[in-house]
């Protein structure tokens, strides 16, 4: 299955070799014939050609032309829908009904692709994806710990996430020079609140994490006074990675009620 394909360094390109973490990716996303599933950055088809026998038709986002002549001539390749280009540009709502996205993400976009498909929550099921460990770590992490930050209350304003396989560097060619991990996304929304101006939030949330060593006084003094915080039990002197993402929502929310 494998050809002569130099891994591309500006495409963040390291390709799935592990039979067994192919095999609990496929099992862990439970493709079912008519099932809407995106793949994100196919490469040499690890989990596509898998994925492709479970499914009835598959789309795949991928900009790297030299891969996508390759998926053209595979033995599955009537069962796939190919969108080629930047995934960071790619409109995920063109493909209508509830979906299922997989992926083994180029670190060098992750971030920005993860708050890209936030977005698009209102129409996941789920959402599996390899990452660098340590962005998982991230995300997934709660307050009063050093991984906890912006990306943790973001993701998990419309995500419940769980990391669920752990990937040494060997899993891969070429083999990057960190390991990575499985995440399960499943979009929640309301679960901590509602942000009635999201924007507003969001932008509040960055503001409090901008320098994480100050405390919220200090960070959110353009934003909130003291009084503002203590209205839903924020103490000022408390940093941002103190806080629980619930507790974000409700002081945008109180901000927002105040104008």
């Amino acid at each position: 299955m494998m050809i002569e394909h130099k891994a591309r360094k500006r495409f963040g390109q390291n390709f799935l070799q592990d039979t067994r973490i192919i095999n609990d990716i496929v099992y862990a996303v439970r493709p079912q014939p008519d099932d809407v599933v995106i793949e994100i950055g196919p490469g040499l088809a690890a989990i596509t050609q898998p994925l492709s026998q479970k499914l009835n038709r598959l789309h795949v986002c991928e900009i790297d032309r030299d891969i996508i002549q390759y998926l053209k001539k595979q033995s599955f390749a009537d069962k796939l829908i190919i969108h080629e280009g930047d995934v960071l540009q790619f409109d995920f709502r063109s493909i209508s009904g509830s979906k299922k996205i997989v992926g083994n993400l180029p670190y060098n976009i992750s971030t920005p692709l993860l708050f890209k498909l936030s977005q698009v929550a209102d129409e996941v099921i789920d959402m599996h994806f390899m990452l660098q460990k340590e962005v998982v770590e991230r995300m997934t992490a709660v307050p009063k710990t050093n991984d906890y930050g912006r990306l943790s209350v973001m993701l998990q304003y419309f995500f419940e996430m769980e990391s669920l396989i752990d990937v040494p560097p060997e899993s891969f060619t070429p083999a990057p020079k960190v390991d990575s991990a499985v995440v399960r996304m499943i979009p929640v929304l309301g679960r901590m609140g509602i942000a009635e101006d999201f924007k507003h939030f969001e932008n509040l949330v960055k503001q409090a994490f901008h320098q994480r060593r100050k405390t919220l006084r200090n960070n959110l003094k353009d934003i909130a006074s003291d009084e503002d915080l203590q209205a839903v039990g924020i103490q000022p002197q408390q940093r941002a990675e103190e806080i629980a993402p619930e507790c974000y929502v409700q002081l945008s929310n109180y901000l927002i009620k105040k104008k």
